[in-house]
């Protein structure tokens, strides 16, 4: 996929400062940069002007650009606004690892920033622990998901890195079943997963007790307000302990939710998700919800694997890795 030409960029610089300047907001586009879904324009405002204005005119921005939408998010002491590309394509997990020279041990490779740059995860960080992952349907969120969990499963061994899927509709976390870094079956019911949880609890239990923390367990489990729904307290009370005491003890929790809401989760499973990857959402207040923090924007994202990082008070914009069926074969020969 070939980058918009320079005179493209130029012609739509000059449109947004048009835009802004008629509406007395007066602009300098001065920077940004272009991504495989997107292209940013990093703007200077002049003395006095706030991004709300910017943000209340993002409709007539992209009518003038003639986009479906645009994003309008503070950068620093920039303004940015973020218009989709036309010709934009997904980012495939397997060349993007290909093109890493190495990545640390226990790093998952997530996507790619909204600067071109590979976005990387290392879940023993002490800011990680634990991982929510937000989106309605359409957004990519079981993607990003099984992108995650290959990605550390290519380039970690089964001596350092096991696996427990919980996947009570059966859809997003099963054709992972035949990677090797599996503890078990696929917890595909209620009574699976409470098992399977018990199971790593006493494992936590057990590890505390001898001061050890590998190797490390990835506990995934997608759509879990389902599973809360379906597990009821008991699966509710082990994945709380899992989610207050388990990165001590190596294990770390993966959790995607369409919906997120402090009554489902509950407040003290909703409190240790240090880090939140938010695809589009219905509304700001379910970006607000599901990200902890207001004005991610999430609401306006495009889906299909667009997505907001939200961790340590910081909000980053990228592109989801992508894992399509025809590299499957490619994952199985690498295990």
């Amino acid at each position: 996929m070939s980058s918009p030409s320079e005179d493209t960029l130029n012609f739509q610089a000059d449109r947004i400062e048009r835009v802004l300047a008629s509406h007395r907001v007066p602009v300098r586009v001065h920077g940004g940069s272009v991504t495989p879904r997107w292209v940013r324009f990093l703007l200077t405002p002049a003395l006095g002007a706030k991004v709300s204005t910017v943000r209340n005119l993002s409709e007539e921005l992209a009518m003038a650009l003639g986009a479906e939408d645009v994003r309008v998010a503070r950068d620093g002491e920039s303004i940015a606004v973020e218009v989709p590309r036309a010709d934009a394509e997904p980012v495939r997990l397997l060349p993007l690892l290909r093109s890493l020279t190495a990545l640390p041990a226990l790093t998952a490779c997530l996507g790619i920033t909204d600067d071109g740059r590979p976005l990387l995860l290392r879940l023993p960080s002490a800011d990680v622990a634990h991982v929510l992952v937000a989106g309605t349907t359409g957004s990519g969120k079981t993607e990003l998901i099984r992108s995650l969990l290959v990605s550390l499963a290519l380039t970690n061994r089964q001596s350092r890195l096991q696996l427990a899927l919980i996947d009570p509709k059966q859809r997003g976390l099963l054709p992972l079943a035949g990677l090797p870094h599996l503890m078990d079956a696929v917890a595909t019911d209620a009574a699976m997963a409470q098992s399977l949880l018990e199971r790593l609890v006493a494992e936590m239990e057990r590890r505390d007790r001898e001061g050890v923390s590998s190797p490390r367990i990835i506990v995934a489990v997608d759509e879990l307000l389902d599973l809360l729904q379906t597990g009821g307290k008991p699966v509710e009370a082990l994945l709380t302990r899992i989610a207050q005491r388990g990165r001590e003890a190596g294990l770390h929790l993966v959790a995607g939710a369409q919906k997120p809401s402090s009554t489902a989760l509950g407040p003290m499973l909703k409190a240790n998700f240090p880090v939140r990857l938010v695809g589009r959402v219905g509304s700001a207040e379910d970006a607000r919800v599901a990200s902890g923090v207001a004005g991610t924007n999430a609401e306006k994202l495009l889906g299909r694997g667009d997505f907001v990082l939200v961790a340590a008070g910081q909000t980053l914009r990228f592109q989801a890795a992508w894992l399509p069926a025809v590299d499957w074969p490619e994952v199985v020969e690498s295990m």
